[in-house]
């Protein structure tokens, strides 16, 4: 009996120590450098939640580098690798992983409105095997118009920068349309495809007499929004983006999610998830937003920023 015992012991701390590592899909857009900081994030996150990378979980990244073909490519291969969940983001990577799986579970970290974008039933239930954060951007696009209107009361045209190859942007720019009447303000639509489209649809900007410009949330305009920003300075206009980090890149306003707070939180989902949470039953949670403000991108313009905006902002750049 006793040299029994002893043979099974080793048997025992083997097994356990062969515990099986969770696999995790991690499925972007943007650029590997690009993504870097949001990874990061991430991670930091699984931290959090008391997980170590290579003895609880292992993660298989794959980047688009701005090629939603290849996104879809990527997904299906996450499919067939059989992770145990994806974390995919944004709109388009959520969109091909939704399109490549629905047995496995999907975490989003941002997204703008997930029920309107067909990935969840409710925020409340979503009912399937998505869930995550919504930074709430067809709402905040109405807010930004504000802070337009507040800029150039007399202003009568904005130009929204739009990403067509995004499937949130169809609803996105009817929502701009509609805050706009509200306020007064028409609202031009420039399409934008690819990088490459970037310059010239700022020389088309030139022939709709817009004042203001709106720089709406998609990959291409994130990892461009340092160009974005300049052009938007040489052509004199007042943009406001809702791309992070907007305003750092030299851009006069930035209203817009804490892009590294929600790639940590997204941890807290995958958690739950892994411990036997089904996605469905997992409200989808609303991210803060912030208004960061670029004085000396102000001053550039000759523009004053009001007192009352000033007194709203998270953070002023001088």
């Amino acid at each position: 009996m006793f040299l029994l015992s002893v043979g099974c012991a080793p048997l025992a701390v083997l097994a356990q120590n062969q515990k099986k590592l969770a696999r995790i899909g991690f499925l972007s857009t943007f650029s590997r450098d690009a993504g870097a900081q949001r990874y990061g994030a991430f991670l930091a996150g699984m931290r959090d939640q008391g997980y170590v990378q290579g003895r609880d979980f292992l993660v298989e990244e794959r980047y688009g580098d701005g090629d939603y073909g290849r996104i879809s490519e990527f997904a299906d291969e996450l499919v067939r690798l059989k992770v145990d969940v994806i974390v995919a983001a944004p709109s388009p990577a959520i969109r091909a992983a939704q399109k490549a799986t629905t047995r496995i579970p999907i975490v989003f970290p941002v997204t703008g409105d997930p029920v309107a974008g067909g990935f969840v039933q409710s925020l409340a239930r979503p009912g399937g095997n998505i869930t995550g954060l919504s930074n709430n951007s067809l709402e905040s696009v109405g807010k930004a118009l504000e802070l337009v209107h507040e800029i150039l009361p007399k202003a009568a045209r904005v130009a929204v920068l739009a990403d067509l190859g995004s499937s949130t942007q169809p609803q996105l720019l009817k929502s701009v349309e509609q805050a706009g009447k509200q306020i007064g303000l028409q609202v031009i639509a420039v399409p934008v495809r690819n990088k490459a489209d970037i310059e010239p649809a700022f020389e088309r900007l030139k022939s709709t007499n817009a004042e203001a410009l709106l720089v709406t949330l998609a990959p291409v305009f994130s990892e461009e929004r340092r160009r974005i920003a300049e052009l938007a300075m040489r052509h004199r206009l007042i943009a406001v983006g809702q791309v992070p980090g907007y305003a750092d890149a030299g851009g006069l306003m930035t209203l817009s999610q804490h892009p590294d707070a929600s790639y940590r939180r997204a941890a807290s989902y995958v958690d739950r998830i892994l411990k036997g949470a089904k996605p469905a039953d997992l409200p989808v949670e609303q991210t803060v937003l912030s208004l960061i403000i670029n004085r000396k991108a102000a001053d550039a313009l000759g523009i004053v920023i009001p007192a009352s905006i000033l007194a709203r902002a998270e953070r002023i750049i001088d």
